[in-house]
């Protein structure tokens, strides 16, 4: 029986996550020691906008800190997110999170949601996205929904979020979002690609964006196959044929994206 003291946080596909004082309760699995344990390596070093594990609780969850702030809703979105302003918050967000999880090292027996993701430079956020931050007065102040940490590289977690930000996505996806139609689309991916940093120029983000959401596809079909939830869901609501279908946009549409049309 649900307490009274628990509120139900609402947005998410995944799991059932509610509110309890200060904290936030998840559903565990045989992937949560890996995950606080990165969460525990995160608030060592001073990444403030991670939540931070607070252990299991006596009905199984996982307890975590709540952070503070409103998550960007699937349509519609706040006008910092629509603006080159929140773009750049994201892609600086995000390399301080790889900044500082390249000194982690997972322990020996860690076991990740995806168990298809079994190497990489670093641990990935694996669903960096909008969707999965917090904003304060237009601020971004958190990272939320870790459970699909995983090893990866750098630029994959950067092409991810480029497929869901700038969006590398047909154009009537960044106007139900609410991004202006005069917003030159070349321009949030060159404004996040300049606030990451480094060497990850706009073209090579684009290509690795294609081989993420074929990755995204096959190991969709294969773990769905097996019957592991949440893939299972995820293939019966048209995740296979929607990945199918803007990996080829985005291969169609690649010279665009990298400004030889």
């Amino acid at each position: 029986m649900q307490s009274e003291d628990e509120t139900p946080l609402t947005g998410g596909f995944v799991n059932e996550v509610t509110k309890v004082g200060n904290t936030v309760r998840r559903t565990s699995g045989p992937w949560t020691p890996a995950v606080q344990a990165l969460l525990h390596h995160l608030e060592a070093g001073g990444f403030t906008e991670a939540p931070r594990a607070l252990g299991i609780d006596d009905r199984g969850r996982e307890v975590l800190s709540y952070l503070p702030g409103e998550t960007i809703p699937w349509t519609d979105w706040p006008a910092e997110l629509c603006a080159a302003d929140g773009v750049g918050q994201l892609g600086r967000l995000l390399r301080r999170y790889h900044d500082a999880v390249r000194t982690f090292t997972p322990p020996a027996d860690a076991v990740w949601r995806n168990p298809l993701a079994r190497s990489g430079e670093l641990i990935r956020h694996g669903d960096f996205s909008p969707f999965n931050t917090t904003w304060v007065r237009g601020q971004v102040v958190g990272v939320i929904d870790w459970d699909f940490a995983q090893p990866g590289s750098a630029l994959d977690d950067l092409a991810y979020l480029a497929w869901q930000l700038v969006p590398l996505q047909p154009r009537e996806r960044a106007r139900q979002y609410g991004i202006p139609a005069e917003v030159d689309l070349r321009t949030r991916l060159r404004v996040l690609c300049d606030a990451y940093g480094g060497d990850h120029a706009p073209a090579a983000v684009i290509m690795a964006a294609v081989k993420v959401i074929e990755r995204e596809r096959e190991h969709t079909a294969q773990l769905a196959a097996e019957g592991l939830h949440p893939w299972t869901g995820f293939a019966r609501d048209g995740s296979l044929e929607a990945f199918a279908r803007e990996a080829d946009w985005l291969r169609r549409t690649m010279d665009w994206w990298i400004g030889q049309e």
